[in-house]
């Protein structure tokens, strides 16, 4: 039997989102730019589609670009917001413990010749909205921060830093990677104070290759994409309709059942650790916050060969990002946390479908591993 705890690097697609997929593939199958009778039933899904997400997330349909990708979302977010804020300044904020998609966009500004802060994380792994009023200057134009980070599941409390820039007085844009919060946390760009969000449909339940960013009305960014004169013109190329339809589908049950969802997910999440205590005293807990991701490690145990001990049994979890394919965990490491933490550290991402014979499959196997693996 197949326990999947690895949800927060991707959730099975919902038979919701498959069914609207599906439905657009064969049935709404028009270009939404096409003036005749299929084109206008497409463009009338992409839109309703459209309305779905942006209800999701609180925010107006026109302020949702859909993009490919989360990382798409952050790499127009941090690329084009700094463009556009360059007569302002050349000086950008973020953290060390950001995802990889923000990481090489940071690079990326750098090389272009703007000015990056890496603020270093609390010990928990958000970041304080006292560090970031701490390193704003006068020409500070972008800030750029997680809301959950996807790791640890440490929440950066985005509400504060925004009154933080308010209160400084700070022309800044404010841009949170919200993939791991959409979905999972009761939040609006509204109330996070938010120029700019990036979410993701792989996280909730729909098809990989779909995210959107909430870009705040009246802000305007350059297209990330040229061509034609889709998305109101901001990013060109036919919309994956059948991933937007299905991204829709998600995005909707995802807020119908957030709070629910969120309280049995923290339930099985503390349940796991209560066991899991007293059976392994070696056990370090990382982070937390979120109600989805439950950081761990075994000091002196490798977590490859705890991975691979635990899907010998039908448990799949990670080491950390997906993103990362294997190396060492640059969140971890920021965190100040020993080697033989880092090098021990698992991360079980659930979901609404995670049952308690998942995380009673994760507990026995990670209690089975101590006991017989060689310590190291």
């Amino acid at each position: 039997m197949e326990h999947y705890l690895d949800n927060a690097a991707t959730t099975q697609v919902c038979p919701e989102a498959a069914q609207a997929a599906l439905a657009a593939m064969t049935e709404v199958y028009g270009n939404p730019s096409s003036t005749h009778t299929k084109g206008r039933e497409a463009k009338k899904l992409l839109e309703g589609s459209r309305a779905q997400v942006a209800a999701a997330l609180g925010c107006a349909p026109e302020e949702l670009v859909f993009t490919s990708c989360g990382s798409e979302s952050d790499n127009w977010a941090l690329l084009g917001g700094a463009e556009a804020m360059k007569r302002r300044g050349r000086h950008v904020l973020s953290s060390a413990v950001e995802h990889d998609a923000v990481r090489k966009s940071l690079d990326e500004l750098e090389a272009r010749g703007f000015e990056v802060t890496r603020l270093r994380p609390e010990k928990d792994g958000s970041v304080s909205a006292e560090a970031v009023a701490a390193a704003l200057r006068e020409d500070t134009i972008l800030v750029s921060l997680m809301l959950v980070n996807n790791e640890t599941s440490a929440v950066t409390d985005i509400s504060a830093v925004s009154r933080a820039l308010k209160a400084a007085g700070s022309a800044a844009l404010l841009h949170t990677d919200a993939v791991q919060g959409f979905g999972k946390l009761a939040f609006t760009p509204k109330t996070l104070g938010a120029d700019l969000v990036s979410i993701s449909g792989h996280t909730i339940h729909a098809p990989k290759g779909i995210g959107a960013l909430y870009i705040r009305g009246g802000l305007r960014l350059k297209p990330f994409i040229l061509g034609g004169g889709q998305e109101n013109g901001r990013r060109a190329g036919t919309e994956a309709l059948p991933q937007i339809a299905a991204f829709g589908a998600a995005a909707e049950l995802a807020k119908r059942g957030l709070a629910e969802n969120a309280a049995r997910m923290e339930a099985l999440r503390a349940e796991a650790v209560e066991r899991l205590r007293p059976a392994v005293p070696e056990l370090v807990l990382i982070g937390g916050g979120a109600p989805h991701i439950l950081s761990l490690s075994l000091p002196g145990w490798r977590s490859e060969v705890l991975m691979n001990f635990l899907e010998a049994r039908g448990v799949y979890v990670s080491r950390s990002s997906a993103c990362k394919k294997g190396a060492r965990s640059h969140v971890l490491e920021a965190m100040g946390l020993p080697a033989a933490v880092i090098d021990g550290a698992l991360r079980v991402g659930l979901s609404r479908y995670t049952t308690r014979e998942d995380i009673a499959a994760l507990c026995d196997g990670l209690i089975a591993a101590h006991a017989t693996l060689a310590h190291r």
